[in-house]
């Protein structure tokens, strides 16, 4: 038999959904589980983009522009300009989803055997872009104490060798929920000017930041025109996962027109999802307002709630709409599979996403899993007894 590559080998199963077995096999014995593993939102997706569904009347789906249509890059661009972002449309190439943004930008700006400095923990599929583009990811840990907030500069200068070509943050985090400030920003800036590398930027959760401060763009770094790199998508957004558009940006022209060459290669962007996505930029405000305060009311109570559980630590997340947290377990996989295997509640369990799939460093994270506060209040409710609940009971539990 013909032999796998070893780039097949080396991908890294997604630690979101390796458990999805047990879940279905749960469910299949008649148990309820509370999804908090993955960032699937059940926020409604905005009326004005069903609306272009329903009343979608080409006679032909085409190929797109191989950057997409220049009607949705223009429009975008003046989304970006609402948010004190000033870019043109032809600095951007429409994707499919931010995944494909992510995949383009690490083959783009590195070659193989080259490093990308990430801090931990991150979001888990950075490792599979890497791994499919043969990269290194270098980790940089930050501390669950600190709200995971961006580990010293000094940590990023030692991690720094010949083989260095980017640093890359996701802002607001996923997993962490953690909103990098304007200060940190501006010190990543020091460091990639310095040693001319490259910023990458993952902004799908631009829109969600809390408590009154503002989110604020590697794009608006001065002097990065050349090496800051923007990747976007509609998917959490717009509550349009399954739409799969996203977008690659960056004012450095060589870079756009070697990433259009990746964009031709694979032809087009979803042309249904560009209609999509172009019109959801007409969400009226008021949208974004009732998510807003949503969201909120789901993490103040989640993270409220979760604290209160003995040997259960929440840092409140600035951000996105998800927390690492820490558990008073012996190993975190292992509890999340007894959940769904050995565990129930008045025939409810809840499935969270075990936190050592998004540290690339062995053996952290083993005693934290990632939730995602995307359900409703209700469930949220039901999902943290079930997990207070396992607790009292988990034979693994370490204080």
């Amino acid at each position: 038999m013909p032999s796998i590559s070893q780039r097949g080998l080396l991908m890294p199963a997604s630690p979101i959904r390796k458990l999805v077995p047990f879940a279905e096999a749960a469910k299949k014995r008649g148990i309820k589980v509370f999804h908090l593993n993955i960032g699937q939102p059940d926020i409604r997706t905005p009326e004005v983009a069903l609306e272009a569904i329903r009343h979608f009347d080409q006679k032909v789906i085409e190929y797109s522009h191989s950057a997409g249509n220049e009607s949705y890059r223009r429009k975008l661009a003046t989304y970006y300009h609402s948010n004190g972002i000033m870019v043109d449309h032809n600095d951007m190439i429409i994707t499919t989803g931010g995944s494909e943004a992510i995949s383009f930008a690490f083959k783009v700006c590195l070659n193989p055997g080259d490093e990308v400095i990430i801090p931990e923990p991150f979001y888990t599929n950075y490792n599979g872009f890497a791994v499919a583009a043969g990269v290194n990811v270098v980790p940089i840990t930050s501390d669950i104490r600190s709200g995971f907030a961006l580990p010293p500069i000094s940590e990023f200068e030692k991690a720094i060798t010949p083989r260095t070509k980017a640093i890359m943050v996701c802002n607001p985090n996923n997993p962490t929920g953690y909103l990098y400030s304007e200060e940190e920003l501006l010190q990543l800036r020091e460091v990639v000017l310095k040693h001319d590398l490259y910023l990458f930027a993952d902004e799908v959760y631009r829109e969600f930041c809390y408590d009154g401060i503002s989110h604020f763009s590697v794009m608006n770094l001065e002097g990065l025109e050349n090496h800051a790199v923007l990747m976007d998508s509609v998917s959490k957004r717009y509550s349009e996962c399954g739409v799969r558009i996203g977008v690659l940006i960056s004012k450095n022209k060589q870079l756009i027109a070697s990433a259009l060459k990746f964009a031709q290669a694979r032809l087009s962007p979803p042309s249904l999802g560009q209609v999509i996505g172009e019109a959801s930029l007409d969400t009226p405000a008021e949208y974004f307002r009732e998510v807003y305060d949503e969201y909120i009311a789901r993490r103040n109570y989640v993270i409220e709630a979760l604290n209160k559980i003995p040997g259960v630590f929440a840092p409140l997340p600035k951000g996105a709409f998800y927390s690492v947290i820490s558990l008073p377990v012996d190993d975190a996989d292992k509890f999340c599979q007894w959940l769904l295997e050995d565990f129930s509640y008045e025939g409810q369990t809840v499935m969270l996403a075990p936190a050592s799939g998004f540290y690339a460093t062995p053996g952290l994270g083993r005693s934290e899993a990632r939730i995602a506060y995307v359900l409703k209040l209700e469930d949220l409710k039901g999902a943290v007894k079930c997990l207070e609940e396992a607790l009292k009971v988990y034979p693994g539990r370490t204080k």
